[in-house]
């Protein structure tokens, strides 16, 4: 083979004795053979021969590959300089200039800082896959038992409730957002249309119970809603505000002054189940 045959060229050229083998070990692969030259080399000096090898060296066309650790091989100029050559003159390269523009050149460009994500949480229940209530935090099970009476009262079957699922945000903790508030709007968006698809729901309403007076707890979800002229366009439904459920279940005069918005959705309800019956 041609590899074998440079080898030997090689080792010849720099006085080192090649060596055959002779034998075939148990289970190994028979030797190659190949074409070897039976007329005796130039009696010139193995120096010479060499000298004459790495001139006639033909240009390789694969890319170089990296040299391994185990089995490094030597590069001509490593070679002339164990022969005592100096390494042949390479022209200098010059880099290829590239244009920078710095940042003040482009205008209104600020540079991206990462923040703290908001950190808030919701309980959102389904009523008749229509309307979707949410509730800051975690609901208390007094909470959910006053919520399905409100909604029993006005003429809403208790079954008609979904169970509760909780959304937290961020998703994972010690994580860092270019703008906090654009990306929980975002994942906000992103699980409602996630559990519209997978439970069937059809929603057309969003009921927000988070208003506590003289209490802004709920500041940060109300900014992830976004909430502009009774809608909420994080998630492109009308929306419907009331007090917080705790707040409720404390105050009998808070009662007494929601029901009548609670009488009115009753019968906005009323209205709807009419009309999918006629249909």
């Amino acid at each position: 083979m041609t590899p074998e045959v440079t080898r030997r060229h090689y080792l010849d050229a720099m006085g080192i004795t090649a060596w055959a083998s002779r034998y075939q070990l148990p289970n190994a692969l028979p030797t190659e053979a190949c074409e070897w030259d039976e007329t005796p080399p130039e009696r010139t000096p193995p120096r010479e021969r060499l000298q004459a090898l790495l001139d006639d060296a033909p240009t390789p066309r694969s890319e170089p590959k990296a040299p391994s650790v185990n089995s490094p091989a030597p590069a001509p100029s490593s070679v002339r300089a164990l022969l005592g050559q100096a390494p042949a003159d390479k022209p200098p390269t010059e880099p290829m200039p590239v244009e920078s523009v710095p940042v003040e050149a482009v205008p209104g460009s600020m540079p991206a800082v990462s923040a703290k994500p908001l950190q808030f949480s919701l309980s959102c229940v389904c009523i008749g896959q229509r309307w979707l209530s949410l509730h800051p935090g975690e609901i208390t099970p007094q909470a959910q038992r006053l919520l399905a009476n409100i909604w029993q009262a006005v003429g809403i079957a208790p079954d008609a409730l979904s169970s509760v699922t909780l959304f937290k945000w961020p998703l994972m903790a010690n994580t860092f957002a270019e703008d906090p508030l654009e990306e929980a709007r975002e994942g906000l968006s992103a699980f409602m249309s996630g559990c519209a698809s997978r439970q069937g729901w059809a929603l057309e309403r969003v009921l927000w119970w988070g208003e506590q007076p003289e209490d802004d707890s709920a500041a940060d979800i109300l900014s992830v809603l976004n909430i502009q002229q009774a809608r909420s366009d994080t998630l492109e439904l009308p929306i419907w505000q009331g007090v917080a459920l705790e707040h409720l279940a404390k105050n009998g005069a808070a009662k007494r002054d929601l029901w009548p918005q609670l009488y009115a959705l009753g019968q906005q309800w009323k209205t709807l189940n009419d009309l999918e019956n006629d249909r």
